[in-house]
């Protein structure tokens, strides 16, 4: 008799993509089940009964992170992998594509306005204060965005088309660490929702209403392709089996300007019900492959060459 693969699922506060992909998965007859993962304390080394594990919600609950840490010693599949997602940040992100070549706006990571309690002056000697921020426009230019160095939700964002407005903003900022960038007077504005690193689906978004549009030509066949291409490339470089990646697009040029959204909007009411019935199936394809035929992910972590064979 063939194994039947067990496919988890972590979530926050959804209520439409949940429910929709386990009944896809379920409803397949692939030799895969899928459920809720129900936790109540991990022991070391505690063996894992699922083949996958998706994950929606552990960039707020760190329980789960430790967990889906253990889960992929133990061999589990996890998308998306949590020892990446603990390590990245949308200032090396930005680095890292600009390196690869990939057109992005100008990005300056900037040191926090203030510290947590117990943090003494003698942390910050390191600091230069005043900040240069005539220095910084200088790099950045005005208009631009500052927001949260590992934000997403719109959370925290702010476009700023002065100094003084910067600043303003910028004291407004507390703990979090932000990063400034270039802001881009887009022709059109894309983001794509992506699963498996190469399943690219462009999408019409208008950012001011914060509202994805249903409009299958509205990219020019050239730039399409450009999209789809530094889509998949920020995905492999990244690592990312789920995200959702935002285009600026100016002159035809595409400008990655955000590629860190591990954990992307796929509420139906958000995404439309065309892209939500796509989102459902594609995550359904993709964790169905990797329960019968997952990639090396676990191995190609550094810690992996140690392990007993």
């Amino acid at each position: 008799m063939t194994e039947v693969k067990k496919v988890g699922l972590i979530v926050g506060r959804e209520w439409s993509f949940p429910p929709a992909f386990l009944e896809e998965v379920n409803s397949r007859d692939a030799g895969v089940v899928a459920e809720y993962v129900k936790l109540g304390g991990t022991k070391m080394n505690e063996p894992n009964e699922y083949a996958v594990i998706v994950d929606r919600i552990s960039h707020e609950i760190p329980y789960y992170r430790a967990y889906l840490k253990n889960a992929m010693l133990q061999g589990t599949y996890v998308v998306n992998n949590p020892f990446w997602w603990s390590a990245d940040d949308k200032f090396f992100g930005s680095s890292l594509i600009t390196a690869l070549g990939l057109p992005s706006p100008r990005t300056m990571i900037l040191p926090m306005k203030a510290y947590p309690e117990g943090v003494v002056s003698e942390s910050l000697r390191n600091l230069t204060y005043p900040l240069d921020w005539a220095g910084i426009i200088g790099y950045v230019g005005l208009p631009a965005i500052l927001k949260d160095a590992w934000g997403g939700g719109w959370k925290h964002v702010y476009k700023v088309s002065t100094q003084a407005e910067l600043i303003e903003a910028y004291d407004r900022t507390g703990t979090l660490c932000m990063v400034l960038q270039e802001f881009i007077d887009w022709d059109q504005f894309v983001r794509c929702i992506c699963v498996g690193q190469d399943n690219i689906m462009p999408i019409k978004y208008d950012p001011g209403a914060r509202r994805y549009l249903v409009e299958h030509e509205h990219l020019a066949p050239d730039v399409g392709e450009k999209v789809v291409e530094y889509a998949t490339l920020i995905n492999r470089a990244l690592g990312y089996d789920m995200n959702s990646i935002e285009f600026a697009i100016k002159d035809g040029v595409p400008y990655a300007i955000d590629f860190m959204n591990p954990a992307p909007d796929m509420d139906i009411n958000s995404i439309t019900p065309h892209y939500f019935n796509w989102a459902v199936n594609a995550m359904a394809d993709f964790c169905i492959e990797m329960a019968h035929n997952p990639a090396p992910q676990r191995e190609e972590q550094h810690w992996a060459q140690f392990l007993p064979k």
